[in-house]
């Protein structure tokens, strides 16, 4: 099936795309509803935590001298005003802050600067429904579980991360478009953001590869390069001690919210050293999606690797916040659109984030809330148990399917018959459908053929 039949508009089609207009829109009246008290109250300790509406937008307003009319990376600023994010975060946050009137650090200007950024994140909410379901090929409707994520419902307003999410769901839909330059100046914006749209571009790699388009990839991971030196070589230039900020923060920053290093705090790494450690696993992972590409019987679609790669570094990251759930919902709807394992995923992260904001709310008031007993933690423990547990689920079973693309449901849903051998259909194959394998290990052997074609 060629992309322009499956993307031919029919009445059906069209009727599909107004559902998932309608659904986004009720997904986004239920974020706001879902952080009423906060913006009837203001956002403060402990009701923030207690009512589980808190958000970074109205902190950095008012900490990182947004309110003061001060632009991220930009003007100078002390050392505690300084954003803790990659440039983009920055230079969106300041572009808001400009449209809020008034002065000063009352209640009604923080409430518009926050209303300003969740109106722009269910923006990007909408273009990653709508990426989704182009992306999906015959399977649009599985975009509705985007639409109406609780994971996104009720994180959409913690932070940006949203802003990267969208930015990630367009490369993967330009590159099943067979746009590999678009694809990477998309990956570049969105590295810009927040760093794991970057993580995309492996499995680009090891797919290109096995096909024999090593070009590709190339012309890929240069747009993106270079998209994102255009984007932060001028913040480097003038502002460096403020730019680097993130990149050392991330290093240096100790273990933290929901990570499973919470565990192993008897090493006595510092942070320095548990980021080494993260690392050289989420490496030896990548390692292993590599060689699973390779050594699959079929061609393993993009989401598929794409969500196994962004899945390790989540599971092993010194940091899981309650919003990184939002980075694997538009992949896990592409890789395994199964409708039951989606919703207990789902269920299990909504546990997580309720347990996350009451062991907050015990935090921000000194002890007062939950004083006495163990269970806030017990139950923040269980939490993230529980999401580690079901992410590993989706793993394993989008690792069975690449191994047994019989079960694939992406692949049982079309009547269309490759063209090549070694190939099978992928909506998000791009340049690389219709294209056979030229490097492969078959069966998990080590026979490799190197007809590499640049």
């Amino acid at each position: 099936m060629t992309p322009a039949a499956e993307t031919r508009s029919t009445p059906r089609s069209s009727r599909i795309l107004w559902l998932l207009l309608g659904a986004t829109v009720l997904g986004a009246v239920l974020s706001v509803l879902a952080v009423q008290w906060c913006r009837v109250n203001g956002w403060i300790d402990p009701g923030q935590h207690v009512h589980m509406c808190y958000s970074d937008f109205s902190l950095l307003f008012t900490e990182r001298g947004l309110a003061d009319g001060r632009f991220p990376f930009v003007d100078e600023v002390p050392a505690e005003q300084v954003m803790e994010y990659p440039v983009l975060i920055g230079v969106v946050a300041g572009l808001v802050s400009m449209l809020v009137p008034g002065a000063g650090e009352g209640h009604e200007r923080v409430l518009a600067f926050y209303d300003l950024n969740h109106a722009l994140v269910v923006l990007c909410w909408l273009g990653t429904v709508l990426a989704t379901a182009f992306s999906a090929g015959r399977r649009r409707s599985d975009a509705l579980l985007v639409a109406l994520a609780p994971g996104i419902i009720l994180t959409l307003s913690v932070n940006w991360d949203m802003w990267a999410v969208f930015l990630g769901a367009l490369a993967l839909l330009l590159w099943g478009r067979g746009r590999p330059v678009w694809a990477g100046v998309l990956i570049g914006l969105g590295a810009a953001m927040k760093l794991y749209p970057l993580f995309f571009f492996g499995a680009v790699l090891v797919l290109c590869l096995r096909a024999g388009r090593l070009r590709s990839a190339a012309a890929t991971l240069v747009a993106a390069v270079v998209t994102w030196a255009a984007v932060n070589l001028p913040f480097m230039v003038t502002s460096f001690d403020q730019w680097a900020t993130f990149y050392r923060f991330s290093s240096e920053r100790e273990v933290s919210f929901s990570s499973m290093w919470l565990a192993f705090g008897w090493l006595g790494l510092d942070g320095q050293g548990f980021s080494l450690l993260s690392n050289g696993l989420f490496l030896l992972c990548c390692l292993g999606v590599a060689y699973l590409a390779w050594a699959a019987p079929t061609r393993p679609r993009m989401a598929q690797l794409c969500f196994l790669i962004v899945a390790s570094f989540i599971l092993l990251g010194k940091v899981y916040s309650p919003q990184f759930v939002m980075w694997l919902i538009p992949l896990v709807v592409l890789a395994r659109p199964r409708v039951r394992g989606f919703v207990v995923w789902q269920a299990a992260e909504v546990f997580h984030w309720a347990a996350v904001w009451l062991m907050s709310a015990k935090i921000t008031s000194g002890g007062e809330i939950g004083a006495g007993h163990h269970l806030i933690e017990a139950v923040y423990g269980l939490g993230i148990v529980l999401h580690m547990a079901a992410v590993i689920y989706l793993m394993v079973q989008v690792v069975r399917e690449i191994l047994h693309p019989e079960l694939d449901v992406v692949r049982s849903d079309t009547t269309s018959t490759p063209a090549s051998p070694g190939t099978a259909y992928d909506p998000l194959a791009g340049v690389l459908a219709d294209r056979p394998d030229v490097v492969a290990l078959p069966g998990l052997g080590l026979r490799t053929a190197l007809r590499v074609r640049w």
